[in-house]
């Protein structure tokens, strides 16, 4: 089972602060923004082929649990390739893909004072090694061969923005119309949002399945059962059966609500003593859930093992739901609940999370609670859980 970040308990310890300094991954905003990125795309000449080859990226991204997003990084060295996709993936057959498109114009366009792309080789360089992405919402429902309308993440939680329509006269002239660009259009028609990625650093539900027959094939049912027999029947398996997102977490500019759930226990839990007690570590179990914006109050079903071995002597687990937004790295201090010769013992742990992720729902849950509240759909914040307790 993949083992990473999430917990939490009621009480906020005084927390440390870790300022992200990756900056290899952030372009240089004054050289090459958003807005620029989007107004060179509508000067391209844009054929079926590229539009096919942006679908089949975001349809790959989305299908590896991710956002339906194309990467510039992806875009200039694995065309047509989605997030999650492999590093080695060959290029679909595009006779020209789109990167060769930018790449003719930057060496086409004359330069003067009020060019924005002033060294083309230095704006490639940007573009491909920052987190620059297309984002195409609602892309499952194109046509084909409608072309997009483009614009960009203006980053404020605006609801709408200017935006380029490529429009051809009855001549077959193609010229760029200004529009204004709102989700209601981006749900009748295909828009293309240059924005930021956020997930592509984590691995998606998807993947994990996909790497860890564990985790199952991708759906439908549990896949995980255990190697051997339990030596006693208080021995349960905890899963997390579905997930549904209430409201959006983000402006629909930066696309799909990336949700991290975190949970802090001790799998396997028999100690009988408080010296072997020691012998313990608590497990953290973390993965990233991607829900669209057209599953808005759709149940996902994920059917996900959150605590392999939840044993008699476990009261309680810590728990955390954040939506991630990054900033600066925090930590939180959080308690899990153990019994030992009839006592209960509270073991502390440290859970990072970012200083400017929403916090959707933080707290402990107990044995007792998840007995009581089995199969039952629950409300946690704006976000929706059923849990269920499976004994083998």
């Amino acid at each position: 089972m993949k083992k990473i970040v999430l917990l939490f308990a009621a009480v906020l310890a005084a927390s440390c602060e870790i300022v992200d300094n990756d900056m290899d991954k952030h372009v240089d905003s004054t050289y090459v923004s958003l807005a620029d990125v989007a107004a060179l795309m509508s000067r391209l000449p844009l054929e079926a082929e590229h539009l096919r080859e942006v679908h089949d990226a975001v349809s790959a991204s989305s299908g590896n649990g991710y956002d339906e997003e194309y990467t510039m990084s992806q875009l200039f060295t694995a065309p047509g390739s989605g997030v999650g996709d492999p590093v080695t993936k060959a290029s679909a057959g595009y006779e020209r893909p789109l990167h060769m498109l930018i790449e003719e114009h930057l060496r086409s366009a004359p330069v003067t004072k009020s060019t924005t792309v002033m060294d083309p080789d230095r704006w490639i360089s940007y573009v491909s090694g920052s987190d620059i992405q297309i984002y195409w919402p609602y892309s499952e429902g194109w046509d084909g061969k409608q072309m997009p309308v483009i614009t960009f993440d203006p980053e404020d939680d605006s609801v709408n923005n200017s935006g380029y329509m490529l429009v051809t006269d009855e001549d077959g002239f193609r010229h760029v119309e200004e529009v204004l660009v709102d989700e209601e259009l981006a749900r009748r028609c295909p828009v293309w949002v240059i924005n930021r990625n956020s997930d592509a650093q984590y691995k998606s539900l998807e993947m994990l399945r996909r790497e860890d027959p564990q985790w199952g094939e991708g759906g439908g049912s549990v896949i995980v059962r255990p190697q051997e027999t339990k030596s006693t029947s208080e021995v349960r398996t905890l899963i997390l059966k579905d997930f549904t997102m209430n409201r959006n977490y983000d402006s629909w500019f930066a696309g799909a609500s990336e949700f991290f759930v975190k949970i802090g226990a001790f799998e396997d839990f028999t100690a009988t003593t408080e010296a072997e007690m020691k012998l313990y570590n608590p497990t953290i179990t973390d993965f990233m859930i991607v829900v669209k914006r057209n599953q808005t109050g759709i149940p996902q079903p994920f059917n996900a093992i959150l605590v392999s071995d939840w044993t008699g002597q476990m009261d309680s687990c810590a728990m955390m739901i954040i939506e991630d937004d990054g900033g600066t790295i925090k930590e939180w201090s959080c308690t899990a609940l153990v019994r030992v010769d009839s006592r209960s013992y509270g073991i502390e742990l440290k859970i990072p999370f970012y200083s400017y992720d929403d916090i959707v729902w933080r707290g402990n849950l107990t044995s007792r609670w998840f007995e009581a509240n089995n199969n039952t759909v629950c409300r946690f914040g704006d976000i929706d859980m059923t849990f269920e307790l499976v004994e083998y």
